[in-house]
């Protein structure tokens, strides 16, 4: 199957139903596809092999992912946060393309010889006027549909490839064609260079759920579009949803989102507090924690609204403590732990998270498949799954603190440090030790108007880790270098450390 079906199906099904509103713009199923079929007659006229979009949030992104998949040729939404230096070298990297973007975007770069631009809107113009459509193409489910640059948060980009076949079975996996009322609406606050942007307007689409567009995040805009646009699902990162809980802390204002049912989070770690206060602020909502990677096309696990209720207001410890896990395996979708020799680990040991299915791309642009001879793809997270399959993430394998042959992981020390009532933020990493060759280091931000020193936060961590878990050195500081995703930029705070030579004896 081939992405552009999707939009297909909807559009045959409910035609003249919304499929997306951003501001005052808006266009049906009928209309999406009319758009992305004749923008594809620009593209395939155009020659080049790759769309590229350089935007925020806008009808835009919709119709430029269908019409890539029409055209045959892969999507590649570009992060508009990153350097005009760091995007001239991507777009090195996927000519020739045609680049949709805005003149504020682009105006500053100085760009590759094979890149060919066209504004957003002209783009949107074209589309929306229509004349000439290209019906779909025999695209096979082995063509690239969609390739996404990695974060890079541990070094340079990686294009990730994600083909037809993999987003499809994600989709036939986890979503069920046209289940959604007309009346439901999905608020894509995500930016579109993002797998979570990617996978919320293909599900909205094949559920038939209207999208309703955010170009920029903020906690207030975030409250006033799902009150206006009648919201009733909406997915965040970790930091977002943080954010909306301190502005409604700080405001003493009430969430007033009565439309509002189902909030899915993921994409970084969810601190325990953040989504305990949460849940109480949204009582009629249901959470649901959704783990995946680019390279998965999106969600591998999930810890649903039953699990989490279980886990909030059950007694056994067991259950409770599966509030910090992000759920068990989607339909399709095995995980195993293996360990450093890559033998597979029993429930309750950790090691590398490994991962198979049809989702599972696996795939970078540079280097080919790197999925194992048995399809199994090497994420490298680190967790363990408990007897019922509940999977525990504890950071990356890069992030793995090494004490003296001793693995040690950032997110055990995190969570502990979280459960102290001044701590508001927190992150954990590897500092130079010269007894040990690396001790733990943490940076910490307090909460407003709290106090604490270093030594009151070692003896915390003492008195309910082991020893070696105990920070040698503790640094405060106002926040925490993120990426737009929400993931911790730990490359940052190791070079922080190493510039101030700190250093534990």
């Amino acid at each position: 199957m081939n992405l552009i079906m999707a939009l297909e199906m909807s559009a045959q099904s409910h035609p003249q139903r919304i499929a997306v509103r951003c501001g005052s713009a808006e266009l049906s199923y009928e209309q999406l596809l009319s758009a992305a079929r004749a923008a594809a007659v620009r593209i395939r006229a155009s020659g080049v092999q790759y769309v590229a979009l350089l935007d925020v949030n806008s009808p835009t992104a919709p119709i430029a992912l269908f019409a890539a998949a029409c055209a045959g040729v892969p999507y590649v939404p570009m992060n508009y946060r990153l350097t005009g230096c760091e995007l001239e070298e991507l777009l090195g990297r996927i000519t020739p393309a045609l680049l949709i973007s805005t003149d504020e975007a682009f105006a500053s770069l100085t760009l590759p010889a094979g890149i060919a631009v066209v504004r957003r809107d002209e783009f949107l113009r074209e589309a929306l006027e229509g004349g000439s459509e290209v019906e779909t193409p025999a695209a096979e489910g082995s063509d690239a549909a969609v390739q996404l640059f990695t974060s890079g948060t541990t070094g340079k980009p990686k294009s990730a490839v994600l083909r037809h076949q993999n987003l499809m079975s994600y989709l036939l996996g986890t979503v069920e064609f046209g289940a959604a009322a007309e009346s439901e609406a999905s608020l894509i606050s995500v930016p579109p260079y993002h797998i979570a942007g990617i996978s919320a307007v293909l599900s909205s689409t094949y559920a038939g759920r209207r999208m309703v567009q955010l170009p920029a995040f903020d906690a207030a805009g975030w409250l006033h579009a799902c009150r206006e646009e009648q919201v009733t699902n909406a997915f965040l990162v970790p930091t977002m949803l943080a954010r909306i809980v301190d502005h409604l802390a700080q405001t003493g204002e009430t969430p007033n989102t009565p439309s509002l049912r189902a909030i899915a989070y993921g994409g970084g770690k969810m601190p325990l507090p953040v989504i305990q206060q949460a849940v109480k602020l949204f009582p009629e909502v249901s959470f649901t924690n959704a783990y995946g990677l680019t390279e998965t096309s999106s969600t591998i696990c999930l810890l649903g609204p039953e699990d989490h209720s279980n886990a909030l207001h059950d007694r056994d410890p067991a259950v409770r403590r599966r509030l910090g896990s992000v759920g068990r395996p989607v339909p399709g979708v095995e995980i195993q732990i293996r360990g450093e020799s890559g033998e597979v680990l029993a429930s309750g040991q950790s090691g590398e998270v490994f991962v198979r299915g049809d989702q599972v791309a696996g795939e970078y642009l540079e280097k080919g498949s790197v999925l194992d001879a048995e399809g199994w793809f090497a994420t490298r997270d680190r967790g363990q799954l408990d007897e019922l399959g509940y999977l525990f993430l504890e950071g990356r394998s890069d992030d793995v603190i090494v004490r003296g042959g001793e693995n040690i992981s950032p997110g055990e020390i995190e969570d502990v440090l979280l459960t102290h009532p001044a701590v508001a933020d927190v992150a954990v990493v590897a500092v130079p030790d010269r007894q040990w060759g690396e001790a733990v280091g943490a940076v910490v931000v307090l909460r407003e108007s709290a106090k604490a020193e270093a030594p009151e936060l070692q003896s915390w961590v003492r008195e309910r880790l082991r020893s070696s878990r105990v920070p040698a050195v503790v640094r405060f500081d106002t926040q925490l270098p993120y990426n737009e995703t929400g993931k911790v930029l730990r490359r940052v705070l190791k070079q922080q450390f190493a510039a101030g030579e700190t250093s534990a004896d």
